[in-house]
């Protein structure tokens, strides 16, 4: 795989905020802009993904405890004071690549209530022939063997990852700075922008999913993950 990454916007002490394809986005991200990751506490205990995820300075979270969300907030502020990246999906779970889902704001409150720049980034996969590459999603009912299989069955894969200019740093509230995240992921990896949904209680322990796309995917981060 070859990574371009484009980091004009990068600056120490960001919370990245980025969408998600496939387990191995956490690498891509990591090669470019090295992060702590924010990942439901099951996670932990996956095969082969929780032992890479607990190698890899992930936060876990335990859902449906504010008293742990907020010890998890502080933690991540701790983070990003000390000039270190942690990185967020805000849609909650994976997708093809090919669109955008809604994002849970919540995820992106600890950084502006930390007074820390939030750093929108788009993820994209390519073919060398220039058309976008399904290998890498991991979505669905795809298994981690087929995922790999799939990924490792190509040449060539590239992976694009580019930052777009900061957010949050001018006292912007959590869903103006997810709209305006999500915009900016669009256009970096080059997809297209539905209206975002309204914010419901999507972010919150026990909630529903806020889309009828599957949420039983092997994605680290899971829709109903809540950062109050």
């Amino acid at each position: 795989m070859v990574l371009e990454a484009d980091l004009t916007h990068a600056r120490p002490g960001g919370l990245l905020v980025a969408n998600h394809i496939s387990w191995i986005d956490i690498y891509v991200i990591n090669a470019a802009l090295p992060a702590a990751f924010v990942s439901k506490e099951e996670v932990r205990h996956w095969p082969l993904i929780g032992w890479l995820a607990a190698r890899n300075d992930t936060i876990f979270l335990r859902r449906g405890s504010r008293g742990h969300a907020r010890i998890i907030n502080q933690e991540i502020a701790t983070i990003l004071s000390e000039g270190r990246h942690v990185a967020v999906f805000p849609e909650g779970t994976t997708t093809d690549g090919t669109h955008l889902l809604h994002f849970h704001a919540a995820l992106i409150q600890p950084a502006l209530v930390a007074g820390q720049a939030v750093l929108p980034i788009g993820i994209s996969y390519w073919e060398p022939d220039g058309t976008r590459s399904l290998a890498p999603r991991y979505d669905g009912a795809i298994s981690l063997g087929q995922c790999a299989r799939a990924i490792l069955g190509r040449r060539r894969l590239i992976a694009r990852l580019v930052t777009t200019p900061v957010r949050g740093l001018n006292g912007e509230d959590r869903r103006q700075v997810a709209a305006e995240a999500r915009e900016a992921i669009a256009f970096a990896a080059g997809l297209p922008l539905p209206s975002n949904q309204p914010e419901t209680p999507g972010d919150l322990p026990g909630a529903g999913p806020s889309d009828a796309l599957p949420t039983d995917s092997p994605s680290p981060v899971p829709a109903d993950l809540a950062l109050s």
